[in-house]
């Protein structure tokens, strides 16, 4: 797999926080909090490479690695799930319950236009699963949903091109257990910018 293409993963990271992004990307930190740890023993369980066959002939593979020269992404699914008819649906597995942004969307988006890449077949659907609610969630991959997943790809690949870390996000509800917050430190940054414009007059 090219090493170029960006981990698709990030697609989550990006729509969550630009800054968080470049953090993580770029300058390689990342820091476990009880959230992520859970997150990672998740999945964990989930990506065990192989295959079983579901009731009524679907065929479950796990730890599914996918990847588009077209977008400039690479990843892998946690499962797809092939049906008699070779319909393919991706399934992502996330800690927690769902959440208010349509960051695990895309990412899940993300890797059906990987699979549409790299089998030629069409992916409309896939699923959501969160482990906090027990319970899958279905996703239609309209087209709003497959162009804002490029956008998306494209803002990241923009970052990446021009070198800049992005600034701190307005969306501050969203630093809220980061787990790059002692990183980040905004609004630390805020106080030091705010005292820096009152030293200027």
């Amino acid at each position: 797999m090219n090493t170029d293409l960006l981990p698709l993963s990030y697609i989550n990271q990006y729509a969550y926080c630009p800054r968080r992004f470049w953090y993580m990307h770029v300058e390689g930190e990342m820091i476990e909090n009880a959230h992520v740890a859970r997150g990672v023993a998740s999945h964990e369980r989930v990506h065990t490479e192989g295959y079983a066959t579901l009731a009524a002939g679907v065929v479950a593979r796990r730890s599914v690695q996918v990847y588009s020269h077209t977008l400039g992404v690479s990843g892998i699914c946690d499962l797809v799930e092939e049906a008699t008819d070779g319909t393919l649906t991706p399934i992502e597995y996330k800690q927690g319950k769902r959440g208010r942004w349509s960051n695990d969307q895309a990412q899940l988006c993300a890797q059906a236009l990987c699979l549409e890449e790299m089998t030629g077949r069409s992916v409309p659907r896939g699923f959501l699963f969160y482990f906090g609610d027990r319970r899958r969630e279905e996703v239609i991959f309209t087209p709003e949903l497959r162009a804002l997943t490029a956008d998306l790809i494209q803002a990241m690949q923009r970052t990446v091109a021009l070198g800049e870390i992005p600034p701190h996000t307005t969306q501050r509800a969203r630093c809220n257990g980061c787990s790059l917050y002692d990183v980040c430190l905004p609004q630390e940054m805020a106080r030091y910018c705010e005292s820096a414009k009152g030293g200027e007059r």
